[in-house]
């Protein structure tokens, strides 16, 4: 089973976490990570009072972990999917007159 984390404010550059559990012991891994004992990621998050939720629950295994892993997880987040972008403005060009 692969889950993806979205926290609730960047961590540097990073917005997500990825991880793999076995199937039927997903609720143990996240009290892992809430104490601050899974991912290094995680547990710096806690120690900076940032909070987390999971967003998202894949069926796979950890090939097809890696497989996500190698694309944006911004696309596969639904709460980063779901914020409206800030539309491109034109460029206005420069006139040489």
């Amino acid at each position: 089973m692969i889950y993806l984390i979205h926290f609730d404010r960047p961590l540097h550059h990073a917005r997500h976490y990825l991880g793999y559990c076995a199937d039927g012991t997903l609720e143990v891994r996240l009290i892992r990570h809430r104490a601050g004992r899974g991912a290094r990621l995680l547990a710096v998050l806690r120690e900076l009072n940032i909070g987390w939720r999971v967003v998202r629950v894949f069926e796979g295994d950890r090939k097809f972990e890696r497989r996500l892993k190698g694309g944006s997880r911004v696309r596969l987040c639904p709460v980063c999917r779901a914020r409206p972008t800030q539309p491109r403005l034109p460029r206005k060009r420069l006139s040489t007159d």
